[in-house]
């Protein structure tokens, strides 16, 4: 093989050719490879691994013949990630974006040269738009990673890896060629469970129990992204004049929105990354002198002025009155829309209030009919939520629905009481336990 191309994020590195048949390849020689090509780290990854048997179908769905998965792993700059000035994250998470997929790119390129058929992903984005509320990634990169030994997910939901811990971002690319030794997952987490992610989220989405709320992550950090951009729309389009809409939008976030339309999605916060100390490379400072780490890291971060977007009645909404004085919420809509009843199943697990839901103890059974025939089971007890095919058990409460007037009304397309009275809806047992369980996800 010709030497790669020089590249200002490549070491010049001469490759040679792969001294086996394709079908197989030496793992040495493959990691060579990536490293050459720009990732400062890599692993490989079976298709028939256990552990990411949720990303297989879809794998072979765009790449039939899929043998092997590749993950990637590129360093961000750690000062920049840390800055109150979201400017300079924004620039070093887009460009990290642009280089790990310049990365696959190149090593898709090398093996295709030596006869290998290959496929990079996409990093982050663009994504699969005409799959809006389903599955609309190809890869989801931190199943791959962890499988890979790229590292370990933290309570904050990120990779976090060995050496470099949390200021990275991933890739994958799959091949058609089996790879001669897999990689295997870390035997430990460098997750140190400090809590420091917990103490910095503007939203309270990091539970001190693990426990997670993506509406609140997802409202606030990716306002700008997907669905925070259908809302905003929307509130243009329902703007009757533009003193309306300046009544509704300041010209700082019209100025944002337009910044992330000419230069890429940014994101609101992204603390989580910025106050991590885990990682071989990053964890000195913290050990030697953990006030000041606090001090000049996690404190500019919590004592930012800045508008917190959140679902109106939510433990966000409570989360930022109650621990940022410095800092003011916003109601918004996160304009998450469920295409389907099987889509608004799976979706209560994301928008689950737990502090809402409060000492409520129910058992709902769901039976839905018209276009979408399904029953499912939903447990609320102990601030936890349970949903289960089928329904499980003895029910406080029983919803029988037709699909589309159920649909309607948790889009807030219509008020229940038309659907109660046409009998498109009814319900058995107490309606507070209705009430209650709109409750639990901000209604």
């Amino acid at each position: 093989m010709s030497a790669l191309v020089e590249h200002p994020t490549v070491r010049k590195y001469e490759t040679t050719p792969h001294p086996a048949r394709k079908e197989e390849l030496s793992s040495a020689w493959l990691r060579e490879l990536a490293l050459a090509c720009g990732a400062d780290d890599v692993g490989f990854v079976e298709i028939e691994r256990p552990s990411i048997a949720g990303e297989r179908a879809e794998v072979e769905r765009v790449f039939p013949g899929a043998r092997s998965l590749i993950g990637i792993v590129r360093r961000m700059g750690r000062e920049e990630v840390r800055s109150p000035a979201r400017s300079l994250a924004n620039l070093e998470f887009h460009h990290t974006t642009d280089e790990v997929n310049d990365i696959g790119r190149r090593l898709v390129a090398a093996l295709e040269r030596e006869g290998v058929r290959a496929l990079n992903t996409a990093s982050g984005f663009p994504m699969e738009a005409d799959r809006w509320g389903t599955r609309n990634w190809i890869v989801s990169h931190k199943p791959v990673a962890e499988a890979a030994g790229l590292g370990r997910m933290g309570i904050h939901r990120n990779v976090i890896h060995p050496r470099f811990g949390t200021f990275i971002l991933l890739g994958t690319v799959v091949i058609e060629a089996k790879v001669d030794v897999y990689s295997q997952p870390l035997d430990y987490n460098p997750c140190l469970e400090c809590k420091l992610c917990v103490a910095a989220c503007p939203t309270g989405a990091i539970g001190a129990d693990g426990a997670f709320d993506f509406s609140a992550c997802y409202t606030h950090n990716y306002r700008e992204f997907m669905g925070g951009f259908i809302d905003w729309v929307e509130t243009v389009a329902g703007s009757g004049s533009a003193a309306e809409y300046r009544k509704r939008v300041a010209d700082t976030e019209t100025v944002s929105m337009w910044q992330s339309l000419a230069f890429g999605p940014n994101y609101k916060a992204a603390y989580c990354l910025s106050v991590c100390p885990a990682g071989e490379d990053v964890i000195g400072p913290f050990l030697a002198d953990r006030p000041k780490f606090l001090q000049t890291i996690v404190k500019p971060l919590q004592e930012k002025e800045e508008t917190v977007y959140v679902l109106p009645n939510s433990d966000a909404e409570a989360h930022v009155a109650r621990r940022f004085p410095s800092k003011k919420s916003k109601r918004v809509s996160n304009g998450l829309r469920s295409p389907s009843v099987a889509s608004f199943l799976r979706g209560l697990r994301l928008t689950f209030q737990r502090e809402r839901a409060g000492d409520l103890d129910a058992t709902y059974h769901f039976t839905f009919t018209g276009a979408e025939e399904l029953e499912a089971t939903v447990v609320i007890r102990n601030k936890r939520l349970e949903v289960m095919p089928g329904r499980v058990g003895k029910a406080d409460l029983r919803i029988t629905a037709d699909a589309a007037a159920w649909l309607r009304f948790i889009r807030k397309e219509t008020s229940i009481i038309w659907p109660l009275l046409r009998r498109m809806i009814r319900i058995q047992g107490p309606p507070r336990l209705l009430l209650a369980f709109g409750r639990c996800f901000g209604a």
